[in-house]
């Protein structure tokens, strides 16, 4: 009976608060319902334990139960996230303690750094494929229309990011984070370059050779599976597409002042990456952060804007040119859901249950969170800051055909 007045106190409390198309199926055969609605989301707790998720539904929690398989959840990724988020504001718990929510600073040794790569990246191939574009490039993708399909968005991405760096015939190019090779295969075949594609992943390793040598690049590129710390040379040309969000914050100038070093001179780097709008650094609010933290990328930690520009100023590097694109990651990641959904049961058979469940919830939460500014996508292209400032076009204008 005690319970029974609990829970709905519970659901009465955030009745008052908030509408949700959301139903709660208990294990003794009780519905809650929080609207009129016709429910979009369907959480089954199983038995009186998890009870304790939903009294303090943090995305954290809700995230962890869901993962853990203390709890299931039914709907589309994109309501369950929507229902989650406002489940978790609804205690307002999130936002007193976002400051405490900065990342534990881990240690970013060669060992630590390619263990979190490798349980990230190293899932398989044909898990990635399953829901990325042809070309497998995880990263966000540019539309330059905004009615363009994932892979035309993809390609134009990448021209996008080599007419920002103004890349020429002969000129030798750095791909830090090279995932599955996208980048260099095109900097190759359609630009001229001579590449070179870095990764911690031996999965994403072994399938960007098998591209190179399809396409009979082999003379043009070279893909590493090495630490950019261990990186030797002298490059006209550097990109880093999704790959300094596993440096460490504490670490970033170190990683520039690394870039800079094998930058040649009149050189240009570019670095596309995510950052967070939390001035202080850290996570995004209601315990999102921790929740990716401990399944989706260990180690991971992002940066304010404004500690981005420093520490490539720390690093010797001027920034040149900025540009937001959170809006595209937004739509990015909201048709790596959809396609993900729509392929689930052939994945189901590429993973086990508990990756399923982290990357379903994961992919839509971060196209709410894009979509919503608590995480952003900058690019930005800069040059040695003592170099000679010549290199680049008087204008914006070369970057577009």
């Amino acid at each position: 009976m005690f319970e029974q007045m609990m829970l709905s106190a519970w659901r009465e409390g955030l009745r008052d608060k908030l509408s949700l198309p959301l139903r709660v199926e208990l294990w003794d055969g009780r519905q809650l319902e929080f609207s009129s609605e016709s429910p979009r989301v369907t959480i089954r707790v199983p038995d009186r334990s998890a009870l304790r998720y939903l009294r303090s539904p943090s995305l954290y929690n809700l995230g962890k139960a869901y993962v853990e398989g203390e709890i299931d959840i039914k709907g589309r990724a994109a309501d369950i996230i929507s229902v989650g988020n406002a489940l978790a504001a609804s205690l307002d718990k999130g936002r007193s303690r976002l400051g405490e929510v900065l990342r534990r600073a881990a240690p970013h040794t060669r060992h630590t750094d390619a263990e979190a790569i490798r349980y990230h990246y190293d899932v398989s191939n044909d898990f990635y494929a399953a829901w990325l574009d042809p070309g497998m490039v995880y990263s966000c993708a540019y539309f330059e229309n905004g009615d363009e399909d994932l892979a035309t968005a993809q390609q134009k991405k990448i021209d996008h990011i080599l007419r920002k760096i103004d890349l020429r015939p002969g000129q030798a190019l750095l791909d830090i984070g090279c995932g599955w090779g996208a980048l260099v295969l095109r900097a190759a075949q359609h630009f001229g370059a001579r590449c070179v594609g870095v990764t911690l992943s031996e999965n994403q390793a072994a399938l960007a050779r098998e591209r190179v040598e399809r396409a009979g690049l082999q003379g043009q590129i070279e893909i590493l599976l090495q630490d950019y710390r261990d990186v030797d040379g002298q490059f006209d040309r550097i990109t880093s597409v999704g790959m300094f969000e596993h440096v460490g914050v504490q670490h970033l100038s170190e990683y520039f002042s690394r870039v800079n070093r094998l930058l040649a001179p009149g050189g240009v780097v570019m670095n596309h990456g995510i950052t967070t709008t939390n001035v202080d650094n850290g996570a995004t609010p209601y315990g999102g952060g921790e929740f990716i933290d401990q399944y989706v990328f260990p180690h991971g930690e992002l940066a304010h804007l404004s500690t981005v520009v420093r520490a490539m100023q720390e690093g010797g590097l001027e920034v040149r040119d900025v540009e937001n694109l959170r809006r595209h990651y937004a739509k990015t990641c909201a048709i790596w859901t959809d396609n993900f959904e729509s392929n689930a049961e052939r994945i189901r058979t590429l993973t086990d249950e508990k990756r399923f469940r982290i990357w379903h919830v994961y992919l839509a939460g971060c196209a709410y969170a894009f979509a919503h500014g608590r995480i952003n996508l900058y690019q930005i292209v800069c040059g040695k800051a003592e170099g000679d400032v010549e290199q680049l076009p008087w204008s914006r204008r070369y970057m577009y055909p």
